[in-house]
């Protein structure tokens, strides 16, 4: 309640709204410590009220937020007291926290990601490499973002809850797909069950510190189909869309998210490069007026301004005195360096220590020396910013959302099947959305198919709901890239010379959707005999001729 109170005198708006932005901040376990009941981002449950609840900064955001030498201020909205205009975070917070607003004819939503993930990206950055980033939710849960599009305007991701089976009659909800809580994928399991798209008997709600939704199945379902028609007609799948909309120079400006990291990485050294020419020159001032006290008391320069009558007089004493050594400083001696060496005491003279003194400015010189290295190789130095903030803050914050379905993931290495692909051979139309025509075999939607028709035409091409891809199908499988276990043999007649030919032989090689041909191109070449062996198997083909 304090912390609002406070913010009210920044803030033109109710306390309401400044307690909903703090509970939303505290929820993302980031830049604010809390105590308390600060609500449930699996349950929706709300906070408490504000006056039972407490809150401080983070070590992190003590850390990245704040700098005061730093910080552009400005006036409060009115005008009796002074804000930051923007805090000189170095971190892609933006990224991290994510952000989702609207304005006239405007929109953004810029999704979560990975704490470690953006630091690994930040140093990857510096050195040059390339990087990728894709979103990793609080509430965990799997993704499919071959359509993430840079969390570009037009970009989607799908996001999946975790469903396991605890038994042949029970399935158990784990993680949330992002943006929804226990209670609203409930509701939709409800109405779906009502719709009679699913059967569900009873659903038990566990939820507390982990997800735990217990989904109890009627007698004679199968879990398999059920698991897949939760994904199908419920909120246990949801498509999210992107927009990574910002405010550039009090222009919005549409960009990707690998762009917004380029950008605070690039501010983040700019920051680092200041607070390293403030400390530079604080040491160089402080190694300045420590020479000129050595000077003015190991030289006895005081003693010359015992018979001085006048305030001008003892000040011009000095600086003569200190004439034949201004060319060891660092910068020209003032009037008011003069004046602080007035304000010695007599106590402070008598018990001065020169090696302490010499000490002192040694230590001095060398963290000038250290500070002058790092402005020279700043962007090692920001490397070593963004590793060190990385070892600190970074326990804990492991990726939550597991990558599916993304060829480019090494984490992904094989794709499990997650469709059926269904063909029409007669009128040439292939794909899983075609339940109602031949079964071929299970495939993942990201898989290619290899196609041959009798024509002796085959081609490779992405699984599709529904897709023409020739008339009189006679094969079609999912067609693995440098497969060469795969062996085709075929037995065709070849139009152009009116002979038969035998061909055996793998696909590896290929161009996505191109057209390619077994034979010469000839209308009347056909295909006599074809089989497909998926471990090269040799054949035997028995050729009856014509008497």
């Amino acid at each position: 309640a304090n912390i609002i109170g406070s913010t009210m005198q920044y803030h033109p708006h109710g306390d309401a709204s400044i307690g909903d932005a703090l509970v939303q901040l505290g929820q993302k376990e980031l830049l604010v410590d809390t105590q308390g009941n600060w609500g449930n981002i699996y349950t929706g449950d709300g906070a408490a009220a504000s006056r039972y609840i407490e809150a401080r900064l983070s070590g992190f955001s003590n850390e990245v937020l704040f700098n005061h030498k730093t910080t552009e201020w400005k006036l409060s909205y009115d005008g009796r007291n002074r804000e930051p205009v923007t805090l000189p975070v170095k971190f892609p917070l933006l990224l991290a926290l994510g952000a989702e607003g609207i304005a006239v004819g405007l929109s953004s939503r810029i999704l979560p990601h990975n704490f470690n993930e953006l630091i690994d990206a930040a140093v990857r950055y510096l050195q040059g490499k390339d990087f990728e980033l894709y979103p990793d939710f609080p509430t965990g849960g799997s993704a499919e973002v071959n359509r993430y599009n840079d969390g570009q305007r037009g970009g989607t991701v799908r996001v999946r809850a975790k469903i396991e089976k605890l038994d042949n009659r029970t399935l158990v909800i784990r993680d949330l797909p992002f943006g929804r809580t226990t209670g609203s994928l409930i509701e939709s399991i409800v109405k779906a069950t009502e719709k009679g798209k699913i059967k569900v008997r009873k659903i038990d709600d566990n939820t507390a510190e982990n997800v735990e939704i217990l989904v109890h199945l009627a007698p004679n379902v199968s879990s398999d189909k059920t698991i897949d028609a939760l994904y199908a007609f419920t909120d246990c799948e949801v498509s999210i869309s992107t927009n990574c909309c910002v405010i550039e120079n009090d222009k919005p400006k549409f960009v990707g998210v690998s762009e917004v990291l380029r950008v605070n990485t690039d501010h983040t050294k700019e920051l680092l490069r200041q607070e390293l020419e403030i400390r530079l020159r604080e040491l160089q001032e402080e190694w300045h007026l420590s020479s000129l006290e050595k000077i003015f008391i190991e030289k006895r320069i005081y003693r010359d301004i015992e018979e001085c009558e006048t305030w001008e007089s003892v000040l011009e004493t000095i600086d003569r005195g200190l004439d034949p050594y201004k060319k060891l400083l660092l910068r020209e001696v003032t009037r008011d360096d003069i004046i602080k060496l007035t304000e010695i005491k007599i106590k402070r003279i008598s018990r001065y220590d020169a090696k302490r003194a010499d000490e002192h400015i040694r230590s001095l010189e060398e963290e000038m020396e250290e500070v002058k290295n790092n402005l020279s190789h700043l962007v090692e130095y920001t490397i070593n910013y963004f590793r060190q903030i990385g070892k600190k803050y970074g326990k804990g914050r492991d990726r939550k959302t597991e990558l599916r379905n993304f060829a480019n993931i090494e984490a992904v290495k094989v794709v499990a099947a997650n469709q059926k692909l269904y063909m029409n051979a007669v009128d040439g139309f292939i794909g899983t959305g075609l339940k109602k025509d031949d079964y071929v075999c299970e495939c993942s939607d990201i898989d290619d198919i290899i196609v041959f028709l009798k024509d002796g035409s085959y081609l490779v091409t992405r699984v599709a709901d529904k897709q023409f891809v020739g008339k009189d199908i006679i094969h079609a499988s999912v067609f693995k890239k440098n497969d060469r276990r795969t062996i085709y043999n075929v037995a065709y007649f070849d139009g152009n010379s009116g002979n038969v030919m035998v061909k055996r032989a793998p696909v590896t090689g290929i161009t996505r959707d191109r057209i390619y041909n077994i034979g010469r191109e000839h209308k009347q070449t056909r295909i006599l005999y074809f089989s497909a062996n998926p471990n090269g198997e040799a054949e035997i083909v028995r050729v009856n001729l014509r008497p």
